[in-house]
C-alpha cells in the first residue's frame, strides 16, 4: 500500500549575496564519504566519460561487463528498424572475434532497470536506515559465506597439490642423487616441478588476501547508504550516479523460453557492498 505523507509548504522568502561576497569555510563537518573514495570517483568519471556520434555521453561505459568472459559491453545502434534504438553487446564477440556469445541488452532496457533498482534503494534508505543497514549486512554476509566455502575448497585444492609437487620434487632429486634418472631428465623435471611450485605459491597467497579482504564491515554498508541518502528518489541516471554508487553491472546471455519470451540476468555491484538483492 503507497502512503502519501502530508506536506506542508511555507513560503520562505530568500535574498541571495552577490558571489563576490561568498565564502567557504571547509572541514567543518565530518565528510559522508573520504576525499580518497571521491577524487576516485571522479577519476572513473572522467576516464568513463566517452561521448557517442551525437554527442550524448554513455553514461554506462567502463561499467557493463559480460557476466561469462568478464570483457566489457561495446555500445551499438540498430538503424534499420523504424524507431532507432540504443544495445550493448560482448565486445568479445564482436569484431569478428567471436570468443564469446553476444550478451545482447538494449540499452533502455537495462536503463530502466537500474534506475528502478536504485530508486528502490534511494526509498528505504530514506524510509528506514537502520533496517537497510541490517538487510545488507546480513546480505553481505550470506554472499562472502558462499564466496568463501568456494574459495576455502580452491586453498585446500592447491594447498594438497603443492605438498604432491614438494613430494615429488623430493623423490626426484633422490632419484638424480642415486642415479636413477639422467641430468636430462632431472633439468626437464626440475623446471617443470619449480614453475609449478611458484604458480601454487602465487594462487595459495592471492586465496589468502582475497579471504582475508573479503571481511564486510559495517562501516562500508553505512558509507553506501550515506551516499544513497545524496540521490532522494533518482528520476534520471547519469554518469555520476552511477560511478559514485556502481562498481559494475554485469549482464548474462539471455534465455529464451518455449512461449518466445525472454528472460536475462542482470547483476549489479554496489560500492562498499558488493552484490544484493
Amino acid at each position: 500500500h503507497n502512503k502519501q505523507s502530508n506536506i506542508s509548504f511555507k513560503n520562505k522568502k530568500k535574498v541571495r549575496k552577490p558571489q563576490e561576497e561568498w565564502y567557504r569555510v571547509e572541514n567543518t563537518h565530518e565528510a559522508i564519504i573520504s576525499e580518497e573514495v571521491f577524487q576516485k570517483v571522479q577519476e572513473l568519471i572522467a576516464s568513463r566519460r566517452r561521448k557517442r556520434r551525437n554527442g550524448m555521453t554513455q553514461i554506462f561505459a567502463g561499467l557493463i561487463k559480460c557476466a561469462d568472459c568478464g570483457w566489457s559491453l561495446a555500445y551499438g545502434e540498430n538503424r534499420q528498424n523504424k524507431n532507432p534504438y540504443g544495445y550493448y553487446h560482448c565486445s568479445k564477440n564482436g569484431q569478428g572475434l567471436r570468443q564469446c556469445s553476444m550478451h545482447y541488452i538494449r540499452y533502455d532496457v537495462l536503463y530502466a532497470y537500474v534506475l528502478a533498482r536504485l530508486q528502490y534503494w534511494s526509498m528505504l534508505a530514506q524510509k528506514d536506515e537502520d533496517k537497510l543497514l541490517k538487510r545488507l549486512l546480513n546480505a553481505s554476509d550470506r554472499e562472502r559465506n558462499s564466496a568463501k566455502k568456494k574459495q576455502a575448497a580452491e586453498l585446500k585444492k592447491a594447498e594438497k597439490r603443492k605438498a604432491e609437487v614438494d613430494g615429488l620434487f623430493a623423490k626426484m632429486y633422490e632419484d638424480w642423487s642415486a642415479g636413477r634418472i639422467t641430468e636430462y631428465n632431472f633439468n626437464m623435471l626440475s623446471e617443470k616441478y619449480q614453475n609449478e611450485q611458484k604458480e601454487l605459491e602465487i594462487k595459495i597467497r592471492q586465496l589468502h588476501e582475497t579471504m582475508e579482504a573479503a571481511v564486510q564491515t559495517a562501516a562500508d554498508a553505512e558509507k553506501w547508504i550515506a551516499l544513497m541518502k545524496q540521490y532522494v528518489n533518482p528520476v534520471e541516471l547519469t554518469a555520476e550516479l552511477l560511478n559514485t554508487l556502481i562498481e559494475k553491472i554485469t549482464v548474462h546471455e539471455a534465455v529464451k523460453s518455449e512461449d518466445g519470451s525472454r528472460e536475462q540476468e542482470v547483476e549489479i555491484y554496489y560500492r562498499f557492498i558488493g552484490k544484493i538483492d
